[in-house]
């Protein structure tokens, strides 16, 4: 779901709270800065909850910012080529072996 910056973990719990019980919610951040990256994630108890928290939240102002809810999509597979450009070279030593 797209966030608020200002949205806390704590500020999604509560939000998302009303329509089930919530069992994580989490609002993504930087690992550096520590800010946060405008997205999170709400787990519920049951897919019934979710649905209706995602009925109950999707199209609505939380934190002055009108947010997106719905299902989580897996990541798609990087393909084989995009695999070997993102590897990086070893630490230490050539990247073709022992010469």
């Amino acid at each position: 779901m797209r966030l608020s910056k200002r949205t806390t973990s704590e500020g999604l719990r509560e939000a998302f709270s009303k329509f089930g019980q919530v069992i994580h919610a989490r609002v993504v951040t930087d690992r550096v800065s520590g800010y946060s990256k405008g997205f999170g994630f709400v787990r519920y108890a049951t897919v019934d909850e979710a649905a209706e928290g995602i009925k109950g939240m999707d199209g609505k102002f939380l934190d002055g910012w009108v947010i997106f809810a719905e299902y989580a999509k897996p990541r798609p597979q990087p393909s084989p080529s995009e695999n070997n450009a993102a590897s990086p070279l070893p630490a230490y030593g050539s990247p073709y072996g022992r010469q």
